[in-house]
């Protein structure tokens, strides 16, 4: 396929405003909710052909906060991820192994994000329960990066991804496990920001789990609409054992002690990811911050135990499928990830209370890295995004978990930890696709990391898909 930018920017409603703004001209009357979600449901479809990003539409009721409740973000148009409840529309999790009906009930977290005033327009695609970094299928067409659209847009939050990057958007619901929301973000050219374990309120299959590795939260294009949703979300529900994060609003005014890793225990970084990092940490001290090299506490033996517990996620849903998500629920039609994972942890179940007893232990050790770093800079992702097909379901398992592995080298740490962790664009790799850099802190400190993006976007802005190509 043609490999130019796709992308739906252009002279409606939406124009080329972030979410702050559109929700500032509703404020002022300048434009309505209405006029916002046709020209985002017009936007949808115009890319859907190219990127495939969108696994439920329901343009014609876009689904709101009640009357009255007006968050600071109201009016704005959004989507939720495909794997999480919003009464009376499916919640298929990127499977064929059943058929998503209407769900019965809201989740907890959905209410929080219609809080914030955002309405949602339908739900985005993800991969199989999202155990993939890419937003690739067995026999369904994959989500496409606007980028360039022969490449992955990461996962697995990819279907939200590629809808904001390409401007549908300027704000959608991601969710993070292993990466999904900063991979995405890395490979699109977003802001992408996995909070604190607990920030959100939680999901209900993650709190029955020995550790909750998922934390909801966003992807954006700009650092302020990160920031503005978060604070409008501690408005709905703040957890009183962290810190409360409030509204960002620029750069913080003290010098910071950063620690750089390059380099990943499991994984060599490509020369572009390299280079990007390290072009990074020059720019943080041009402003003051004092950066020094980090080694991460963690070695071989934390990849292979998070594969082992993804593993036992993955047997979980082939075990519950029928009880939990749909008694016509058929295991035999998982995808080849999900099934090798399944079988992988079937003939190693003897491991895991080690497995669990070692990923407890990283908390502390995560910790420990705190007591001479405010914040660790790294790569992301080991290397660019890969082409589509490199991490396909039908790549034959033991390859497929091997180049996953070489690919998704940092950001589990933080969902084994429960820290937060923000992907930020940096460079662009020589084949156009964006590349980002990782910021990581401690427990509880959001806006310690707000406030560094902010400094590195005024410092030098994003690049914007719509600056040198035309809209399809």
């Amino acid at each position: 396929m043609a490999d130019e930018r796709v992308h739906a920017f252009g002279d409606d409603a939406l124009g080329e405003h972030d979410a702050v703004a559109l929700a500032a001209l509703v404020r002022a009357g300048a434009v309505s909710p209405a006029e916002l979600a046709a020209a985002a449901a017009a936007r949808a479809e115009r890319v859907d052909a190219a990127l495939a990003p969108v696994a439920f539409a329901a343009y014609g009721r876009p689904r709101s906060a009640p009357a009255g409740d007006r968050g600071a973000l109201f009016g704005v148009p959004s989507y939720l991820k495909d794997n999480v409840d919003l009464r009376g529309m499916p919640t298929g999790q990127g499977s064929s192994a059943f058929r998503a009906k209407p769900a019965r009930r809201t989740a907890g977290f959905a209410e929080q994000f219609l809080g914030t005033g955002l309405a949602v327009l339908g739900k985005t695609r993800l991969p199989e329960f999202g155990l993939n970094a890419s937003t690739e299928f067995a026999e369904a067409r994959p989500v496409r990066n606007p980028w360039r659209p022969s490449h992955s847009p990461g996962a697995s939050s990819g279907g939200a991804a590629a809808l904001v990057a390409a401007g549908v958007v300027p704000i959608a619901h991601a969710n993070d496990g292993g990466g999904s929301i900063r991979i995405p973000a890395a490979c699109c050219g977003l802001v992408g920001l996995k909070p604190t374990r607990g920030r959100t309120v939680p999901n209900d299959q993650g709190r029955r789990l020995p550790i909750d590795l998922v934390t909801d939260g966003v992807v954006t294009r700009s650092v302020r609409d990160t920031a503005a949703f978060f604070a409008a979300a501690e408005q709905h529900h703040r957890n009183p054992s962290l810190p409360p994060i409030g509204l960002v609003e620029g750069p913080g005014d003290r010098p910071l002690r950063i620690g750089l890793v390059v380099d990943s225990p499991v994984a060599v970084t490509d020369a572009p990811t390299r280079h990007a990092v390290e072009r990074t940490a020059g720019r943080l001290e041009a402003m003051g911050h004092k950066v020094t090299p980090a080694v991460l506490p963690f070695a071989e033996e934390f990849s292979r135990d998070f594969t082992a517990y993804w593993g036992y996620i993955a047997f979980l849903i082939a075990s519950t499928g029928r009880l939990v998500l749909d008694p016509g629920f058929q295991a035999r039609k998982l995808d080849g990830l999900t099934s090798g994972l399944r079988r992988s942890f079937h003939r190693e179940f003897h491991r895991l209370p080690g497995v669990l007893r070692r990923l407890r232990q990283a908390e502390a050790a995560y910790a420990g890295l705190f007591r001479d770093h405010d914040v660790i800079l790294s790569p992301v992702l080991a290397h660019v995004a890969p082409p589509i097909g490199h991490l396909s379901p039908n790549v034959a398992f033991e390859e497929l978990l091997d180049r996953l592995h070489r690919y998704v080298a940092f950001t589990p740490v933080n969902n084994v930890t429960g820290a937060p962790a923000i992907a930020l664009p940096a460079e662009a790799a020589g084949n156009g696709l964006p590349i980002g850099v990782h910021l990581s802190a401690a427990h509880g400190q959001e806006r310690l990391l707000l406030e560094l993006a902010f400094a590195l976007e005024a410092d030098r802005p994003w690049r914007r898909i719509q600056d040198q190509d035309t809209a399809v």
